[in-house]
């Protein structure tokens, strides 16, 4: 894998830390999600125009995408409103290729490696880890982790056709626009206009370039290397929220949890590679 693509995959995986943990840190995580969709939304926009390249056949898988990344926006902002950052993400983020692994092998016939099948186990034994605490909330957190897992997998199949049909900075733009300011119109006729207005604040503009240009990562490093590398080096960003939760969000990050955050990065790799 040369450096270049390496130095992109992990700038990638700091960046999805970052913007997850910008939104939970935030004071309305609901409205400063929708801020900062629309945010990144306006910043891939001339991206997408320049780059161009878009087929009539990419938009009904566009168009599933984004209905699922409104699911994705809603469960995601709500998790983090009253949850930890060190449970959501390593459970949503490794549990979801795994669903992916699980829908190839019985769905498609495809079949799974003896790596593979250890990876599983190791992101089986991460979530447990993760979320050992046995607390009201950190059963809460799993709850939402696994449900967002399942839609980040259903987005996942459906985007790996998409983007056969289009250039990937315009197909991320034709399913981000519509499932962003669907978010916010909802948020708006709930009456959260105030709140979303308070975060129309530089915190959001970076939030939204950071969730962006995470993207604009993996497109680079996957431009240099092969996807299962860059996959299972992007993985890293598991441990990387759990470290910046613990700095930044102030959250109990113990032997445990980050032992547990570290198989689940390990176990997708192994997923990954296999």
């Amino acid at each position: 894998m040369p450096l270049s693509a390496l130095a992109l995959a992990l700038g990638a995986a700091v960046l999805h830390a970052s913007w997850n943990v910008l939104l939970a840190g935030a004071r309305d995580s609901e409205a400063a999600t929708a801020v900062a969709t629309l945010a990144g939304v306006v910043l891939l926009a001339p991206v997408a125009i320049v780059t161009g390249g878009v087929e009539s056949s990419a938009l009904p898988f566009a168009a599933t995408s984004a209905v699922l990344h409104v699911a994705y926006l809603a469960l995601l902002a709500r998790a983090y409103h009253g949850g930890e950052v060190s449970v959501v993400y390593p459970v949503s983020r490794g549990v979801a290729p795994v669903l992916v692994l699980a829908v190839g092998a019985v769905a498609l016939g495809e079949g799974a490696s003896a790596v593979q099948v250890a990876g599983v186990l190791a992101v089986s034994a991460g979530v447990f880890l993760v979320q050992s605490g046995g607390t009201a909330v950190a059963r809460r957190d799993l709850l939402f982790g696994l449900t967002i897992a399942g839609v980040i997998a259903a987005y996942t199949l459906v985007d790996a056709e998409g983007v056969e049909h289009s250039r990937a900075p315009a197909y991320l733009a034709l399913l981000l626009s519509p499932s962003a300011a669907i978010y916010a119109l909802a948020l708006w006729i709930g009456g959260r206009g105030p709140a979303m207005r308070t975060e129309l604040q530089p915190r959001a503009l970076l939030t939204g370039l950071f969730l962006v240009g995470a993207y604009g990562a993996v497109l680079g490093a996957l431009q240099l290397a092969n996807a299962a590398p860059v996959a299972a080096v992007r993985e890293s960003g598991v441990v990387i929220a759990a470290l910046m939760a613990a700095a930044f969000l102030h959250e109990h990050v113990g032997s445990k949890r980050l032992g547990g955050a570290v198989l689940v990065a390990g176990g997708v790799a192994a997923v990954a590679l296999g």
